[in-house]
């Protein structure tokens, strides 16, 4: 009877429907994430290597997209410890800890390690999302440092509610990178296999 079950669900994951079960799971496996973070991110935070991670990482966020402000973006700019940013027009951006993007680093571990698919793609695509991520971290911080010099007031709208969901749209895009590519192809692979 279980087998019967398990194979009227294969069948309909391998239909036209199953992206239904993918999207189920990518929607479970982060709102999990989100409410076991914030639920326990005072006790993950109090391990000094957590902490520590934070910190290092908001220190290249701030390196990065203090280089890029002042060299490409010929922005005037004095520096304060730690990792605050003030510009001519008195306005400051701070990279703090939760700036750092550690969250999100977690978050796409745990999404690609739970998310099914062949480790020997994972091995690199973790990798691979994690460095983009970063990078999407210090385009943030830039984007935050022309709005509090040219639109402050915008400052923030423009944190809370387009750059931090920037962050989701990023990992979504990621996820369906994985399925639409490195997910089917192992599903594509398995049919060929029980063909032949």
């Amino acid at each position: 009877m279980i087998k019967q079950y398990y194979q009227q669900f294969q069948k309909f994951y391998k239909g036209p429907l199953g992206f239904i079960i993918d999207i189920a799971l990518f929607a479970i496996i982060t709102y999990t994430f989100h409410v076991l973070w914030w639920d326990f991110a005072n006790f993950i935070k109090s391990f000094t290597i957590v902490s520590s991670t934070a910190d290092w990482l908001a220190g290249q966020v701030f390196v990065s997209s203090l280089w890029i402000n002042r060299n490409i973006l010929g922005m005037h700019i004095t520096t304060e410890d730690p990792n605050t940013m003030w510009f001519s027009n008195g306005g400051y951006v701070s990279v703090v800890e939760s700036c750092s993007g550690l969250k999100q680093f977690y978050q796409i571990i745990v999404l690609f390690v739970l998310f099914p698919g062949p480790w020997k793609h994972k091995l690199w695509f973790i990798p691979m999302s994690l460095f983009i991520m970063h990078c999407v971290n210090i385009l943030r911080i830039v984007i935050l440092s022309v709005t509090v010099l040219w639109k402050p007031e915008y400052w923030d709208f423009i944190h809370e509610w387009i750059l931090r969901p920037g962050f989701y749209v990023v990992i979504f895009g990621l996820w369906v990178w994985w399925v639409e590519v490195f997910r089917s192809e192992r599903i594509e692979r398995i049919e060929r296999l029980k063909r032949s």
